[in-house]
């Protein structure tokens, strides 16, 4: 009998094995499948982050051809607008300072001048010493009281850093960089453009 007891313990055992090596089979399988989708997730971001990058990258990269471009086309033009300037008058830098200095012209019997000083960021700047507005009084010229120039016929003061940046009203009539070269040493100033704005000066009495 208790032979018989044994071996039906064992057939019970046997046949309990193979059930569980089934559950474990399937436990494997199921960790597997589930480390697969893991690391595809993470292939999917690794893939996606480079992606983006590459885009950024790229959208980068365009934008700085862009406004590399942008500066290559206006040095041109600007290149090209000089090309054809004659010299007019030369005025050495070296003896440019905060205190304007006036540097006579005559076009056609027409007497002129060009006024340079230094603004207070170390540029230099250059305006024909006539008012856009009181030129034809003939007192539209500047004189210089502090860091300002002053119209002596209105009276209006002009600060003397905005010389050749500002435009209309009663300030001195500005001269395009287009009219104008600046190799670092001097600046030179077209022989055209001074010609062409001599009827500023038709009434000046300076």
């Amino acid at each position: 009998m208790g032979k018989d007891k044994a071996a039906n313990e064992q057939k019970a055992l046997g046949k309990k094995q193979p059930s569980n090596y089934k559950k474990l089979i399937i436990i494997g399988v199921a960790v597997i499948g589930i480390l697969d989708l893991v690391g595809c997730s993470a292939a999917s971001n690794s893939s996606d982050g480079n992606t983006n990058n590459a885009d950024s990258n790229s959208t980068n990269s365009s934008s700085g051809n862009k406004q590399s471009s942008s500066k290559e086309s206006k040095s041109e033009a600007t290149n090209k607008a000089t090309a054809n300037i004659v010299s007019g008058m030369e005025i050495n830098k070296s003896e440019i300072s905060s205190k304007v200095k006036f540097y006579p012209y005559e076009s056609n019997g027409i007497k002129m001048e060009v006024l340079a000083l230094k603004s207070s960021d170390g540029t230099i700047r250059t305006a024909l010493n006539t008012c856009q507005v009181c030129y034809s009084s003939g007192k539209g010229y500047y004189v210089q009281e502090g860091n300002e120039l002053v119209c002596q016929n209105c009276g209006n003061r002009f600060s003397a850093d905005m010389v050749g940046k500002t435009k209309g009203g009663c300030n001195p009539v500005p001269i395009s960089d287009t009219s104008k070269i600046d190799d670092g040493t001097k600046i030179t100033i077209d022989k055209n453009y001074l010609d062409k704005n001599k009827t500023y000066f038709s009434n000046w009495k300076a």
